[in-house]
């Protein structure tokens, strides 16, 4: 399986500090400010690994329905997770099968390889010791059933829909409780300052707030709600 690989946005930016003060909602309201109203995927994919803001580079990945065993077991799974980088987010479309398509092994090797975290649309299975793991790991749900003869990857790095929206390697991953919002790779710098700077904007009006600011003095200073 071939891999097309395209340089990152911002290849020494430093996701951790981005991921403590930031987080999917903001990204959203950034990209609506922007004109790109459609990044955010449909309600369901929810966190079922390790919590928190999970942020980095989406690899993706397109899995599909077969009707038995590859002549290499888990060939094509294999060759893409041990082609994750640091900082990458594996994401993958396994939309059309009721087959787990990721599980703790899986988790194991892209963390040792040093991706972020997986986000899947579909389902995974070893959700508790995925957790145990500490690796961030998104899905629609879990559910036993191996994929092995069920379901295969097909192609990586190419351009998928991820509950709706379209991702490409090299785009911003941003996924938590709320759900996952994706932002093209042409604009993730811009949009990754501004969402830093939103979410301090978003702190100052909370600290009105508990003060006992009111809705009205918040959003005639600060504009945000």
């Amino acid at each position: 399986m071939s891999f097309a690989l395209n340089p990152l946005p911002n290849p020494e930016l430093d996701l951790d500090p981005v991921a403590a003060v930031t987080y999917s909602a903001v990204f959203a309201d950034i990209c609506d400010s922007i004109g790109l109203r459609q990044q955010t995927a449909s309600p369901g994919i929810l966190p079922l690994g390790a919590g928190g803001t999970l942020i980095g580079w989406a690899r993706t990945a397109l899995s599909m329905p077969v009707d038995a065993p590859p002549a290499r077991h888990y060939g094509n799974e294999i060759d893409f997770i041990d082609s994750l980088r640091p900082n990458d987010v594996a994401v993958i479309d396994c939309a059309r099968t009721p087959a787990a398509a990721w599980g703790e092994l899986f988790s194991t090797a892209a963390k040792g390889r040093g991706a972020r975290g997986a986000v899947i649309d579909g389902l995974i299975r070893d959700q508790v010791k995925i957790r145990a793991l500490g690796f961030p790991v998104f899905a629609r749900g879990h559910r036993p059933t191996d994929s092995l003869g069920r379901v295969s990857t097909q192609a990586a790095d190419i351009e998928i829909e991820l509950g709706g929206v379209v991702v490409r390697s090299g785009d911003l991953i941003v996924a938590d409780e709320d759900g996952v919002t994706v932002v093209p790779r042409e604009r993730a710098t811009e949009v990754i300052a501004l969402a830093v700077a939103k979410a301090t904007t978003e702190n100052q009006a909370r600290d009105l707030l508990l003060a006992g600011g009111t809705l009205a003095d918040v959003w005639e200073k600060f504009r945000v709600l």
